[in-house]
């Protein structure tokens, strides 16, 4: 009976992957790098700071979005999976803008879920389905926190001269969230659907 002998493979040492090396922090979370961007040290820390709670929101509520888009119901479901869905990407993009303006800045910007939720002001919703009502309540009181914070942090930043923080909190974030209000509170309107009803009459409850 023959036997087979088996050789090891020549391995191609220098295309060979480096994987499984150990982790390593070049930068921890909370320390500044300096950037030559024309601003006080301080100011950029402190931009930065002011920054990282307003991602941290903002990831926390274009992941709520994202939970209602999935769980909504109801009459009015196939109008509101689409504007959840279109409120997350908008918000989705926030988060990136701002992510990127902490780094620019010199700063770390959060990113994972465990360490965004240590942050939030945004408390946490249940696990399963509400109905509508409680949905838009939701996302208008997480809105409301978001814009108090990004007006504050906007005013301070004006006052220390850091025009690039003010303008992407004024521009982007407090007009996208202020926009976004407006298109889910209208559904907690009370309104008639098929006849108007008499002066003074309120809609049915």
């Amino acid at each position: 009976m023959a036997t087979t002998t088996t050789t090891t493979p020549a391995r191609a040492t220098q295309a060979q992957p480096q994987d499984r090396q150990a982790g390593r922090e070049i930068q921890p979370f909370g320390t500044m790098t300096r950037m030559p961007l024309g601003l006080d040290e301080r100011t950029c820390a402190a931009s930065a700071e002011a920054l990282t709670q307003v991602l941290a929101d903002t990831i926390t509520i274009r992941d709520l979005y994202l939970k209602h888009h999935w769980q909504v119901g109801g009459p009015t479901f196939y109008e509101l999976h689409l504007l959840f869905e279109k409120h997350y990407k908008e918000q989705a993009e926030l988060a990136d803008a701002i992510a990127e303006r902490i780094q620019l800045l010199g700063g770390v910007s959060l990113a994972m879920g465990h360490d965004v939720a240590e942050v939030t002001q945004i408390p946490r919703p249940p696990r399963g389905r509400e109905d509508v009502p409680a949905q838009v309540s939701r996302l208008l009181a997480a809105h409301e926190m978001i814009l108090r914070q990004s007006r504050l942090s906007a005013r301070e930043a004006a006052e220390a001269g850091d025009d690039g923080t003010n303008d992407l909190l004024v521009s982007e974030v407090v007009r996208t969230n202020e926009k976004q209000v407006w298109f889910i509170a209208e559904h907690l309107v009370r309104m008639r659907l098929v006849e108007s009803g008499q002066d003074g009459e309120t809609a049915p409850a």
